[in-house]
């Protein structure tokens, strides 16, 4: 299987075909803003999402989900209030974490967690 890294970013591939598969628009990869980045920034049913990829081999440690701390949630509201503010969005806003789970480069699982948190 593929190094830490190459995990990180084939999690990053596959979250974003699943999003687009649910009709999802994908606005943005790898957003950054200063050290913060965004995974995939995307709209669907009028809102911005911004969106929090987590990828592990295993669950063994726990849910890739439960590695989004405070810190990272910090991280992310900073980067999104720049972009909103930059591209002049009204609407609505949500955030969400796709957690992916391999067995193997071919068998894995997606749990897709919309509203997983509001950064504080």
């Amino acid at each position: 299987m593929a190094t830490h890294h190459e995990l990180g970013k084939y999690g990053e591939l596959m979250a974003q075909t699943y999003l687009i598969e649910k009709g999802y628009t994908i606005l943005e990869k790898n957003w950054k803003y200063g050290r913060a980045e965004i995974d995939l920034i995307a709209f669907h049913d009028r809102q911005l999402i911004f969106v929090e990829v987590k990828t592990r081999r295993s669950t063994a440690h726990g849910e890739p989900e439960d590695f989004v701390n405070w810190k990272k949630e910090s991280q992310i509201a900073l980067a999104s209030s720049v972009y909103i503010e930059r591209k002049n969005h009204q609407g609505e806003v949500r955030f969400d974490i796709v957690a992916i789970v391999f067995e193997n480069k071919h068998l894995y699982k997606i749990n897709h967690i919309e509203d997983a948190f509001w950064p504080t």
